[in-house]
């Protein structure tokens, strides 16, 4: 897939797309109208969308980091959607179709924001296959999106590396740090006080006295996953036709 700016394009992305987002702004931002003429995005001219495996290739460079980003916002939209179109599971208490509200804001926000930027260039709509999740059951609902949003986290923390535009990456630093968010809150609603562990983080423990901060094991940081790794799990939930690789980014 060709690439999305010629040699020095980074200059040539809007500045709407730098500026800092207001909270309440930013749905109304992500709206079809916005001004997007200026990012000159490219064909595809010399990329299939699916591959030797039936899959649907994500593409490469930063036409492919963003359709990567776009595949997996189209999975949490979906399911936060089918989570109140089910009317929540039987016990949930209004906090949390609160939460659930909110999040489903989110996620549609960051997906309608991500096609735009895409236009023409966007993989298709994606098909979800949730068999596999009891909606009316409140740990199965829980605990799918503790999924998908550590694998959302994850996964740009692992794609930052693919993107050239600096645009972009700020963009995507601003989407990550939204998701770690809903990550931390749909843990902490699993079980209180939970909302980080090793398996998201390199957690840090001193191994000194308070009187020699910052000696110990680990460094603090959260964990990324590679594309490959990501659409392993991510492609569970979807259907045939709809599966995803993301061999092209390198």
């Amino acid at each position: 897939m060709s690439k999305l700016h010629d040699s020095g394009a980074t200059d040539q992305v809007p500045s709407a797309l730098v500026q800092p987002i207001q909270r309440r702004s930013f749905l109304r931002y992500t709206g079809a109208g916005m001004a997007l003429s200026g990012l000159f995005l490219a064909g595809c001219d010399d990329d299939d969308e699916s591959n030797s495996n039936n899959l649907l290739d994500v593409g490469s460079s930063d036409n492919g980091v963003l359709n990567y980003a776009y595949a997996l916002e189209q999975l949490e939209a979906a399911f936060y959607a089918q989570v109140k179109t089910g009317q929540y599971y039987s016990t949930a208490n209004a906090a949390e179709k609160q939460v659930f509200d909110d999040l489903a804001l989110h996620e549609k926000a960051h997906t309608d924001f991500l096609k735009a930027v895409l236009s023409t260039n966007a993989i298709k709509a994606l098909e979800p296959d949730f068999s596999s999740i009891n909606f009316n059951d409140r740990s199965s609902v829980l605990n799918a999106a503790k999924t998908f949003e550590d694998l959302g986290v994850a996964a740009y923390n692992g794609a930052g590396r693919y993107i050239q535009t600096a645009a972009y990456l700020v963009i995507a630093g601003k989407i990550v740090s939204v998701e770690a968010r809903h990550a931390a809150l749909i843990r902490d609603m699993i079980g209180y006080n939970t909302f980080v562990d090793s398996d998201v983080v390199d957690l840090f423990t001193p191994t000194g006295s308070v009187s020699t901060p910052g000696v110990g094991n680990g460094t603090g940081r959260e964990r990324s996953m590679t594309p490959s790794d990501v659409l392993t799990k991510a492609n569970a939930f979807l259907k045939e036709g709809s599966r995803l690789s993301a061999n092209s980014l390198r």
